[in-house]
C-alpha cells in the first residue's frame, strides 16, 4: 500500500480573492493527503506546487517566530506554521484569510495599519540620556522582580491574530487594538522607561485606551501566551492612578556604577550594531 493512500483526504476550502481582477470573494476546494504531523502552512505548499500556483498567502519562518502566517482556520485565528492539520480536523478546513484587515490577495491581509498603530504608541525606551540608548557605556539596573512585570509582554510576534479577533477592531478601525495596547503597556512598566507622558496621547483618546471592553479573544488567540486583554487593563489601571496622582512618578532606572553581586560581568560592551533603517535611531 502507497504512503498516500495511507493518509487522510482532507478537504481544504480556501477563501480565494484577487482585489485587482476579482469582483468577490469565492470559495474553491483542495483535497490534500495528510500524514501524520502535517501542518497547514504544508497543505498550502501542496496545494501550491499540485493544484494551483497562484494561490497567495504569507510565510517565512515556519517554526511560529515571524508571526507571517496568521490566517483563520475552521474559524479560529492561529499560525498555519503551528498549527497540525489532524489536530483540527480529519476531513475538512476552512482557510481564510484575518479578519478587520483589508486584502491584499486570497490569504494576504495588509497589516499596515496595525503596524502603524504599534509605531504611534512609541514601543522603544524613552529616556532623557539619549546619547546613552543610542552609544550604550554599560547596563541600567533592573532587578529579577522588575523584570518580571513586563517579559510576558516581550513574547508578541506580532502576528496580528488578536486584532482578528477582537470586536471593537471589527467595529472601529481607528482603534489601536490588542497588539499596540499591550506594548504600550510593555514599555510603560519597563523600570527602565519613562516615556508614560508621551504616550498619553495615543492612549487616552476618544477611541483609545477605554475602547476596550474586555471581550478576551485577543488573549484567548495569541500563539504565544501574550494576554494582550490583561496588559490593555493593567494599562488601563495606571493610566487611572497616574491621572489621579495615586501613584508617585517613578524615575527611570539608571546605569549600574558597580558589579552586580552573584553575577559575572563582561570586560567591557560591544557597541551595537547600526540601526537597520536610517534614521531609525531619531526618535529613541
Amino acid at each position: 500500500m502507497s504512503t498516500q493512500s495511507q493518509n487522510h483526504q482532507v478537504v481544504f476550502h480556501v477563501r480565494r480573492y484577487d482585489p485587482d481582477h476579482d469582483a468577490a470573494p469565492a470559495w474553491k476546494d483542495y483535497r490534500v493527503p495528510v500524514p501524520p504531523g502535517m501542518t497547514v502552512l504544508d497543505g498550502l505548499h501542496y496545494i501550491k506546487e499540485h493544484f494551483d500556483g497562484t494561490l497567495a498567502w504569507r510565510f517565512s519562518c515556519r517554526m511560529g517566530v515571524c508571526g507571517s502566517c496568521a490566517m483563520l482556520i475552521n474559524g479560529m485565528a492561529r499560525l498555519a506554521c503551528n498549527t497540525q492539520i489532524l489536530d483540527v480536523s480529519r476531513t475538512a478546513l476552512t482557510i481564510a484569510p484575518l479578519p478587520n484587515y483589508e486584502i491584499i490577495k486570497d490569504l494576504v491581509p495588509d497589516l499596515a495599519p496595525m503596524f502603524a498603530h504599534h509605531a504611534s504608541m512609541k514601543p522603544w525606551l524613552i529616556r532623557e540620556d539619549r546619547d546613552e540608548i543610542l552609544n550604550p557605556t554599560g547596563e541600567y539596573k533592573q532587578t529579577r522582580e522588575e523584570l518580571e512585570q513586563y517579559i510576558q509582554f516581550t513574547n508578541c510576534i506580532k502576528c496580528g491574530a488578536c486584532l482578528a479577533a477582537c470586536p471593537t477592531v471589527a467595529t472601529d478601525p481607528t482603534y489601536p487594538g490588542p497588539m499596540a495596547l499591550a506594548q504600550a503597556y510593555r514599555f510603560c512598566v519597563d523600570s527602565r522607561d519613562g516615556g508614560l507622558e508621551e504616550r498619553r496621547d495615543a492612549l487616552d483618546t476618544p477611541h483609545g485606551l477605554y475602547r476596550c471592553h474586555y471581550a478576551g479573544e485577543c488573549s484567548r488567540v495569541c500563539p504565544k501566551g501574550v494576554d494582550p486583554a490583561r496588559a490593555i487593563q493593567l494599562m488601563k489601571r495606571n493610566l487611572v492612578f497616574s491621572y489621579l496622582k495615586l501613584v508617585r512618578r517613578r524615575e527611570p532606572s539608571q546605569l549600574l556604577t558597580g558589579p552586580v553581586p552573584g553575577a559575572e560581568r563582561r570586560s567591557e560592551i560591544p557597541a551595537p550594531p547600526p540601526f537597520t533603517v536610517e534614521g531609525a535611531g531619531d526618535e529613541a
